[in-house]
Order: C-alpha cells, then structure tokens, then sequence
C-alpha cells in the first residue's frame, strides 16, 4: 500500500482493535516494511495517538489510553450500533446521559454516509422502545437539529404548540438544551416577543436552522451560564407558590431521606418533625411525594393539597377489592385520609 494517508488510516483502524499487533503482521497486513511500519507509528504518535511499543522476540504495538480522546474509526456495524443507542439515550431523556448524547449524535450523524442513515433509521422506525413519566417522546432529529443550532450559534425557525394546544410559529436565538431527566428544555431567545424563553422540545416541529449566525446573550438574571437554573425559575414562576404544611409520625432524618432536597422538615420530637416551607411543586406531585415518604402524616395546608390528598386517599381505598369471605373490615382496607 503505497498512498502513505490511506495506510496510516488503515494501520490506526487495526490499531483501535483491542489486541497487541506484532510488526511482522502489520507489515504483512499492510504489504509494505517493518521499518515503514515503525515511521507509520511515529506519524500517529505526532497526531496525538498513544501507540506503545511492547518487548519480545517479535515487538509489536497497541493503542492505549491517553490524556485526550483522539478521533477513532468505525466500521459499519459500530457506527449503527453506536447512532441507535445514541438515539435511544437522547429521545427519552436518560437521567445522567444529558446534552452529551445529542452532542455526539450530532456529530455522527453528520459524517454517517447515506447508507448507514438509512440502516440506522430503519431500525429506530421498527423498535417500539419502553417509555417514562408521562410518555412524551422527542424525535432525535429535532433534538439533533436543536444542538446543531446551539453548537453553531445559528438562528432556528420551528413549530410550537402550547399547553394549551395553541400553534405558533417562533424564530430564536437558541441557547442551551437542558435535561430533566424527563423531558428536553431549549433555553431560547424569542425574536419576536424580544425575551427569553423556555420550549418543550416534544412539543416543537419542523425546526429549521436559518443560516443567520448570532453573538449570544447573557442570560437575564445573572445566572451566567446556568441555563438550568433559569429553567427551574422560569418553571416557578409560571406556578403559584403555596404555604405547605405537614407534621410526620417519624424522625426527621427518616423523613428528610425519603424528600427531595428543597423539602426539609424540622424536628419537633425523638420520632415527629413537621415541613413548613413555601412550594411551587404541583400539589399532585406534593401528595405522591408525601405518601412515598411511607410513614403516618397529617397535611394542615395548603387546602387545595389537603382536599386533593383526601380525594387520593378515597381513590386509593375504592381500589382495594375485599372478597366478601374476608373477615377484613372496613378500617383494615381504608386508607388513613390525612386530616386537618
């Protein structure tokens, strides 16, 4: 093999498999010399790959880890297999994979030829996968159209439908993709209503990247570069805070263990604390969490918390099915409604 890129790209491409390579078998692979072999080596080693050098009768050489990551060749099949869980993590919002996923899908399906697209489509358009929360799902093309015009500082043009189910047609300066772990948040400046904005990307289509470039905005606030906190004050505002009030039948350690971080109770006793705290969390979300904690507690407030625990509670006891031989009675199925 005479053409000296096309070699290098080769020789790195057996490189990448993990296993030591003798020199004798890579000249041979390659057709050319042990010594072409050694400056084919010293080439890579210029372009940053960490190619060691192993002693013995024969020698040879492996590719191990370095201190940056360099550019790796795939084949067909780990191309596929990487696009296809790249798509999974970023269309149901792995907790934990985040805005990486959908960097890096980006970017692969960017230098992915035509006939790999199309493997990789196929296969995603015939695999029904397993959903959580409320079911919304993202299509990793919007996702990977929403980061491509975030990385490039590129104005973007798409479809938005409300809660309300109210279309509208928005242009913006996108900013950052943000992960819930449940849903994908774009942290956006609207154009036309000339302020930022926070879109779920489930409920945006048809985005498309305009080609005008732009010098992006602080965000409002001081915030800086944290665009998931202006994502959970932009979500507190849009509901009404109220005034919670719950005492608990346990430790507060106990108790505090089983809340999120922002609902910590007090100590009012050895095995009683009580939670007073102003909440913008939905009362629906508040009574699950309240019941998970899995001890007694009685909610004094807010009133729209306590009527919608009550209703749970009588929800929940209506669910129980006695067979009439049971001796059970009624008291042994209900569940305890949380009083005043």
């Amino acid at each position: 093999m005479t053409d000296t890129p096309a070699r290098l790209l080769t020789l790195l491409s057996l490189l990448q498999t993990p296993r030591e390579w003798p020199g004798s078998e890579l000249a041979e692979r390659l057709g050319v010399t042990a010594r072409t072999i050694r400056r084919d080596i010293d080439r890579l080693r210029d372009l940053g790959y960490p190619v060691e050098a192993l002693k013995g009768p024969l020698g040879g050489y492996r590719l191990v880890a370095g201190a940056a990551m360099p550019p790796l060749l795939l084949d067909d099949e780990e191309a596929v297999a990487i696009a296809v869980g790249l798509r999974a993590g970023a269309g149901h919002a792995i907790e934990g994979v985040e805005e990486a996923s959908v960097r890096a899908l980006a970017k692969l399906e960017q230098v992915l030829p035509s006939r790999l697209r199309h493997r990789v489509s196929t296969l995603q358009n015939a695999t029904i996968p397993l959903t959580r929360g409320d079911g919304a799902t993202v299509a990793p093309s919007t996702l990977t159209a929403l980061a491509g015009a975030v990385t490039r500082q590129e104005r973007l043009r798409f479809a938005y439908r409300a809660g309300d189910g109210a279309e509208s047609r928005r242009q913006v300066e996108p900013y950052r993709l943000v992960s819930t772990g449940w849903r994908w948040y774009l942290v956006a400046y609207d154009l036309e209503r000339e302020d930022w904005r926070t879109f779920r990307v489930d409920r945006v289509s048809e985005p498309f990247p305009t080609g005008a470039r732009f010098t992006p905005r602080e965000l409002p606030g001081g915030d800086g570069d944290d665009a998931a906190r202006m994502l959970s004050h932009s979500a507190a505002r849009s509901r009404a805070e109220h005034e919670l009030d719950v005492t608990f039948a346990a430790p507060a350690s106990f108790v505090a263990a089983r809340l999120p971080d922002h609902l910590a109770p007090t100590p009012t006793g050895p095995d009683t604390c009580r939670l007073r705290t102003r909440s913008a969390d939905a009362v629906e979300w508040l009574a699950v969490r309240l019941a998970l904690v899995d001890c007694e507690f009685t909610v004094h407030g807010p009133e729209a918390l306590m009527s919608y625990v009550g209703d749970l509670a009588a929800r929940l006891a209506r669910s129980v099915d006695v067979p009439p031989s049971s001796a059970a009675t009624p008291q042994e199925v209900q569940v305890r409604r949380a009083s005043r």
